[in-house]
């Protein structure tokens, strides 16, 4: 498994690095910059993106930070680069297709694994302590074993259920097709099981894209705004912290507005698991300019309040 990494701390506070930008392909370079950590120096990595289904961004992963990636991932000295992720309940390979992702993987000399292909032994069943999953998870060996896990989400509410699906609710993709009927009709327990399949593996880079959100509905279709914000961290509580905190900032649904951020419970069941910080006193916003800096100190007022 792939080992938990701290990245660049102030103290006891993990840094999450804000870029307020509409560019993606300044604003990875720039945000991942402001870490001071090169976690896929000489490494294979694995990149798990957002493409549940193959609608335009913020719903799925927009090509153009998939491709910055890409680019700076192999700039930092990465060995290789694997893309590898599980859609539903559209086919994965369709998905793809419909994406473009063929192609671009093509011309960046950066492999696929479809997890949907993986063989019985390819899975590897994790059950945590205090699982509300009856019999465990099934989640992808490839991301278990994987040298170095490179995660990067959208930034969305979600209306079945997940209230919101960012850094956390990416890992749903890496488990098996069998286990959805599970977490859709455990309407009192989904969150908490969401947050339970990330202990299956440590991401040692996440990136969230924040050009543009759903604050509402989700996770395909929802009334849109403008954040234009890339976001990187090494920490997934933080970073869905920090999203909930741009959420709120930009006005959401009741779900969002009237629930403190470290009471959702996707937050809550991470920091029981020791996933991350386990408030927002442990998280340090930091960006490289004035409009970022000012907007950092607007979002950490809003954190600051739980």
């Amino acid at each position: 498994m792939t080992g938990a990494l701290k990245g660049r701390t102030n103290g006891t506070k993990t840094l999450v690095a804000l870029i307020k930008t509409s560019d993606r392909t300044q604003g990875v370079a720039r945000a991942i910059g402001l870490l001071e950590v090169n976690p896929v120096k000489g490494k294979q990595v694995l990149l798990k993106p957002n493409f549940n289904t193959a609608d335009p961004f913020p719903a799925s992963t927009h090509n153009d930070t998939l491709e910055a990636l890409f680019v700076h991932l192999k700039g930092m000295g990465a060995k290789s680069i694997t893309l590898g992720e599980r859609s539903g309940p559209p086919d994965t390979s369709e998905v793809m297709q419909e994406k473009g992702i063929y192609g671009l993987c093509k011309k960046h000399d950066v492999r696929i694994i479809n997890f949907e292909d993986l063989k019985e032994k390819d899975w590897v069943r994790i059950q945590p302590e205090g699982s509300h999953w009856r019999n465990g998870v099934l989640v992808a060996r490839p991301v278990v074993e994987a040298e170095c896990v490179v995660t990067t989400c959208c930034l969305k509410t979600h209306g079945y259920g997940g209230v919101f699906t960012m850094s956390l609710k990416l890992s749903v993709g890496v488990t098996n097709k069998k286990n959805m009927s599970e977490l859709h009709t455990s309407f009192r327990s989904m969150r908490k099981m969401i947050a339970e399949i990330n202990t299956a593996y440590h991401p040692s880079l996440i990136v969230m894209d924040g050009v543009t959100v759903f604050t509402d509905k989700g996770p395909s279709h929802g009334p849109k705004k403008d954040a234009d914000v890339i976001i990187a961290g090494t920490d997934r509580i933080a970073i869905d912290a920090v999203g909930l905190a741009v959420l709120k900032d930009l006005g959401s649904n009741h779900d969002i507005m009237d629930r403190k951020i470290f009471e959702q419970e996707q937050i809550s069941r991470a920091v029981e698991l020791g996933l991350g910080v386990s408030g927002p006193k442990g998280i340090e916003l930091v960006s490289d300019d004035e409009a970022g800096n000012l907007y950092a100190k607007r979002l950490s007022a809003i954190l600051a309040q739980g």
